[in-house]
């Protein structure tokens, strides 16, 4: 399930290189503020403990209940299946499960007060100087009390409800928590999104992305682990993989629509790259683990559950997938592909079992220009 073991272990400095590199994730460049000082001197006084402390009671007076009511209206009219398989006692602990989530995202939120910005500079060979290129704020400062926090209510939760019996419940969980946050951040003037974006996107990956998993299993190898320079080179490039990725699939399918819309529709963006980055973690998870034990038994069961009820063809999520390791093959030096490769293979094959299994037909989609036909299938011969 979607919801980790606990994934508490002693720190390594494997393991504390990579909460490095996780929370990278979460910083924002904010070097347009400083051609604003108006605007810069209120993203510090927003940042301080009694202005942190009226955000947070903004958004939870009545406003996040509310929210919630409409955002949970939303999710199920994406996912229709919802009212099947959830009854009203356990729909009413869902929505008490993510309520006490957002307090405590909040919770933590005004204790991380103050500003952390770092600039960042890059050398010019020619004159021997160094010219500032940008201003990073870290905009959640301490990221594994976060985790920590957070860890505790999700298998709280876990324990209590045995929600894995059917995932599908994990899908409307994701995008419960996506709706959630897009009508809060509405709420939110310009400084406090910046301050507080990075809390709602952390939640939403924390609900359907393992890093907190990766982390921990980067405990059991030191320093010059190959498996570990493989991650750690890669981990950093994940965001920029799945919007690669995203941007090749709206290319390939420029028609092709699921429940909220074309590919290139914002909302079914976001979630494309969410779940994009998604596969890679549980991809990083095997490498580390070195089991393909968690793409087997966690991430194709999701896809099989979930991807249809949204109107994400079984084809479309195998060839995205295609996409994604022929992405990250490309960006994985020589002597790592041996590493890499049993396991981006091991993916492949899970995949097309499962597809064996459920009786699936791949079909060659329809293109238009010879270049989509060439690449539909190469793609259709891997899958």
């Amino acid at each position: 399930m979607l919801f980790p073991a606990k994934a508490h272990s002693s720190k390594t400095s494997s393991s504390e290189h990579l909460v490095k590199l996780w929370a990278e994730r979460y910083k924002v460049d904010v070097s347009s503020l400083s051609q604003n000082p108006k605007f810069y001197g209120e993203l510090v006084r927003v940042a301080l403990p009694e202005a942190r402390a009226l955000t947070t009671a903004k958004l939870l007076k009545n406003l996040l209940e509310r929210t919630f009511n409409q955002a949970n209206h939303q999710a199920k009219s994406v996912h229709e299946y919802i009212p099947q398989i959830l009854d009203f006692h356990q729909a009413q602990q869902i929505a008490q499960f993510a309520y006490q989530v957002y307090q405590k995202l909040l919770d933590v939120y005004q204790q991380q007060s103050g500003l952390i910005v770092t600039p960042i500079v890059k050398p010019i060979a020619a004159r021997g100087i160094c010219e500032q290129s940008s201003l990073i704020l870290s905009a959640i400062p301490d990221i594994e009390i976060l985790a920590e926090e957070l860890e505790h209510i999700l298998l709280r939760y876990q324990e209590q409800h045995a929600i894995a019996k059917d995932r599908r419940v994990l899908g409307f969980l994701s995008s419960l928590f996506n709706f959630t946050n897009k009508l809060l951040i509405s709420q939110l003037n310009a400084v406090e999104k910046i301050l507080l974006c990075p809390y709602f996107k952390f939640v939403e990956e924390q609900i359907s992305i393992p890093w907190q998993r990766v982390i921990a299993a980067a405990t059991e190898h030191h320093l010059s682990s190959p498996a570990l320079a493989l991650v750690t080179h890669l981990l950093p490039l994940a965001s920029d993989i799945g919007a690669t990725v995203y941007c090749q699939l709206i290319e390939l399918f420029p028609n092709h629509r699921s429940t909220k819309g074309s590919l290139s529709n914002p909302d079914v963006g976001h979630s494309c790259l969410r779940d994009l980055n998604m596969f890679q973690a549980y991809l990083w998870l095997c490498v580390l683990e070195g089991s393909l034990r968690p793409i087997e038994r966690e991430l194709v069961p999701l896809c099989v559950m979930v991807m249809p009820t949204v109107g994400v063809a079984w084809e479309m999520t195998e060839r995205w997938k295609c996409l994604l390791v022929d992405e990250i093959v490309s960006r994985v030096q020589l002597e790592h592909k041996s590493i890499l490769l049993p396991y981006t293979q091991g993916m492949e094959e899970a995949f097309f079992k499962a597809r064996k299994e459920l009786g699936y037909q791949a079909e060659l989609i329809e293109t238009t220009t010879e270049y989509d036909r060439d690449l539909a299938l190469h793609l259709n011969f891997h899958s």
